[in-house]
């Protein structure tokens, strides 16, 4: 009888981890061509998809499962699908890993939920940087709000055993100064100060100094920690590291995780920051996150 409650306790512990075993998903989108051929009114091409090289093999070797979109394969119908099927395919326990590299732009707001009147949105490799009536209206730009809902259904996916981690190494907007200074290379600047407007409006950024913002902790959600590269009204620089330029962000998280065994929490963001905060490079940026570990 000892011997049958013994198996049979290992037998529930088995399946019990089996159940809530974790694994480690990422999705990563980079984007250094978007096509750019010297037009107006067009996005420059940056290097956006060197930060998911860079950190691919990282990801790799702590055991995470990588999709990785770069270039001319990072479209808004690519991105989103893929966002898609990682809720879909996440378990509960799962740890979930989400990367952006590349432009951003302030947003019209269209539904009146932010106070200055400007969403914040990534930029796929089809997203125009204008609005053209009857040619492009803004439906490759994935805004927020869009992303918000995405981050919802990721944390009711892996539930309060999970965890989720978010980078976005770009800028959704550009700073006042954006193209007043005549040694800036456009092609380490990631972002705009032209924002996208359906009615014309007149872009005016949120001067909001804040380093970190609260995210609401709600019964049956996964944690979750965003870290963006600057704050909405600042641009992004891109660093040159061993000849080649990464985003600020990417590089020194790379740097954080590799030089330890190091795992994506609170600490990793300080350390990161502190490393930012120290590069002379990068005085013009502030490191900003979003958590709802309390």
């Amino acid at each position: 009888m000892k011997k049958f409650i013994n198996i049979f306790l290992l037998t529930a512990l088995f399946c019990a981890n089996i159940t809530f075993a974790q694994t480690k998903r990422a999705l990563m989108i980079g984007i250094s061509d978007y096509g750019y051929v010297g037009q107006p009114d067009t996005w420059t091409n940056i290097h956006g998809a060197n930060d998911v090289n860079l950190l691919y093999p990282t990801l790799k070797n702590k055991g995470f499962v990588v999709t990785k979109i770069c270039d001319k394969a990072a479209t808004a119908k690519r991105i989103r699908s893929e966002f898609k099927k990682l809720i879909s395919s996440c378990k509960l326990g799962d740890f979930v890993y989400i990367h952006f590299s590349g432009h951003g732009q302030p947003y019209e707001d269209l539904d009146g939920d932010e106070e200055d009147g400007w969403d914040e949105s990534i930029i796929p490799y089809d997203a125009q940087i204008k609005y053209v009536k009857g040619k492009y209206e803004g439906k490759n730009h994935i805004t927020d709000d869009e992303l918000y809902k995405y981050y919802q259904n990721l944390r009711k996916s892996v539930g309060p055993k999970g965890f989720i981690f978010v980078v976005i190494d770009g800028c959704h907007a550009g700073s006042s100064y954006m193209g007043e200074e005549d040694n800036v290379d456009e092609s380490t600047m990631r972002g705009t100060n032209k924002a996208f407007t359906i009615n014309n409006k007149n872009y005016q950024p949120r001067l909001n100094t804040k380093s970190c913002f609260r995210i609401s902790k709600k019964e049956g959600l996964a944690n979750i920690i965003l870290i963006q590269a600057c704050r909405s009204y600042q641009s992004n620089y891109e660093i040159k590291e061993n000849g080649q330029y990464y985003g600020p962000l990417s590089f020194y998280l790379n740097k954080v995780l590799t030089s330890s065994n190091s795992i994506f929490d609170i600490n990793i963001i300080l350390k990161v920051k502190q490393m930012m905060n120290q590069d002379s490079r990068l005085v013009r940026q502030n490191m900003v996150y979003e958590t709802s570990i309390q």
